[in-house]
């Protein structure tokens, strides 16, 4: 067997669409692996014992090594790594928020110790709009006479679809509970709640595979809409979520479908709930700064994780207690804790602190490739979500007592989340446009 090795440069921002077809040898049939089981001991951010607390972080040095092996029956392996951990022995689902073409690349990360995966507009608008991996079938598509956003519905849907079959072997192990891709509904209808239904309904039934969440956002006019999609057996990912209250209205949405589904077996309807983590602390650091004092700027880089603990203990306290125990008789998942937006945005905090504080049992974690690459090279494998309670709390009220209105946040981010969406998508239909008048022109 001839296989060789290379290393990537030096930076943790590569997403699969680095790995594209036109950086390989059409010649050559190679099998890529991601080598997830490089930790070296240097360079390693810790958090102190609080779990809350932070120190200064220090950039790693290392990055991920690609091997490519000739398909003989005799590709390299993938050793164990800290995900592999993560899921067994703390009972977290380490999932990866990216997805682009060719899906492929996702097979290294299924090795290494990824359980599903998770997309948003915004992730698409990149995949499409810098690989060409997309031209042919997009092409087609023009040519047919399919308008934009039909087009753009097409491209992702194909992508969905392949990655649902590459993680449907996870699925089948776990009967359902694990192994899900994530697709998300048009962020135009976040204030549409009928609509919202019948575009889950449409996607879910387009997608038509058991391993695949459709994504709703947790805007107030969207409660209905997760309800009625669930109580139609339709399995959600709910999504920007920022808020504890909010967070708690999701949850009703999800046990009041599963109520009001009338199904007698209710194994096959589960739900993820994506709490957002790092964008609170981006707000929530600016507030501080203003404020000025001592105690305030204290309390940067730990509003997040405070309330993301509180999440936690509120999903022990709804899902336990007569209403869940007679959901369960018929077969009902729990809706578990989904924490997203993991990835650092100020590089003065440690690059784990939007994961390893929060590694707990029924709970998932979804990273784009620097959180994700970063917790494989020194994570620590250790539950953590409920370590320090009283210190959350502490926390939590901390921050109140200085002005910090949580309520406000949560609207906050929740606008700013939405309308980041709905620019990612608008803007990804503008390049589209403009790569079909290009097409049109080559073809005159």
């Amino acid at each position: 067997m001839a296989s060789i090795s290379k290393l990537s440069t030096p930076n943790f921002a590569r997403s699969a669409s680095d790995f594209s077809p036109s950086s390989r040898s059409s010649s050559q049939h190679a099998v890529y692996c991601v080598d997830l089981s490089r930790r070296p001991a240097a360079s390693r951010n810790l958090l102190s014992s609080s779990k809350l607390s932070l120190r200064s972080n220090h950039p790693i040095r290392v990055s991920l090594l690609v091997r490519c092996s000739k398909v003989d029956g005799n590709g390299s392996s993938v050793k164990r790594t800290t995900l592999h951990d993560l899921y067994e022995k703390e009972g977290q689902s380490p999932w990866y928020d990216n997805l682009c073409r060719p899906v492929s690349d996702l097979i290294p990360l299924i090795e290494g110790g990824v359980r599903g995966v998770t997309s948003n507009p915004a992730i698409f608008q990149k995949a499409i709009s810098t690989s060409s991996a997309y031209n042919d079938q997009f092409r087609e598509l023009v040519e047919s006479g399919k308008d934009i956003e039909s087009a753009y519905w097409e491209l992702v849907v194909t992508d969905i679809q392949d990655a649902c079959k590459l993680f449907e072997p996870i699925y089948d192990q776990t009967d359902g509970a694990d192994g899900y891709v994530s697709v998300e509904v048009s962020p135009k209808l976040a204030d549409d709640t009928e609509n919202t239904i019948e575009a889950a309904k449409w996607l879910h039934q387009w997608v038509d595979r058991p391993n695949v969440y459709i994504k709703i956002p947790a805007t107030a006019p969207c409660i209905p809409s997760i309800k009625e999609v669930i109580a139609r057996g339709i399995s959600v990912n709910v999504t920007l979520i920022f808020s504890l209250a909010r967070y708690e209205a999701v949850i009703d949405a999800y046990l009041d479908g599963l109520e009001a589904s009338g199904l007698s077996d209710l194994s096959r309807v589960t739900s993820v709930a994506s709490f957002f983590v790092s964008r609170v602390d981006t707000l929530v650091d600016k507030m501080l700064e203003k404020i000025g004092t001592p105690e305030a700027l204290d309390l940067r880089g730990k509003a997040a994780n405070a309330q993301a603990a509180l999440a936690y203990q509120l999903y022990q306290k709804k899902f336990s207690g007569p209403r869940w125990e007679a959901l369960l008789k018929k077969g009902a998942k729990k809706q578990r804790l989904l924490w997203a937006s993991t990835s650092v945005k100020n590089p003065a905090y440690p690059d784990t602190l939007y994961v390893a504080p929060l590694i707990g049992p029924d709970t998932v974690s979804t990273m784009p490739d620097q959180a994700l690459q970063a917790f494989v090279d020194h994570g620590k494998v250790a539950r953590t979500i409920d370590s320090n309670v009283s210190e959350a709390e502490g926390i939590y009220s901390a921050l109140e007592k200085l002005g910090i209105d949580w309520s406000y946040v949560g609207s906050q981010l929740e606008l700013e989340g939405v309308d980041s969406f709905k620019k990612s998508f608008d803007s990804l239909l503008d390049s589209l446009q403009e790569k079909a008048n290009s097409l049109k022109l080559v073809s005159l």
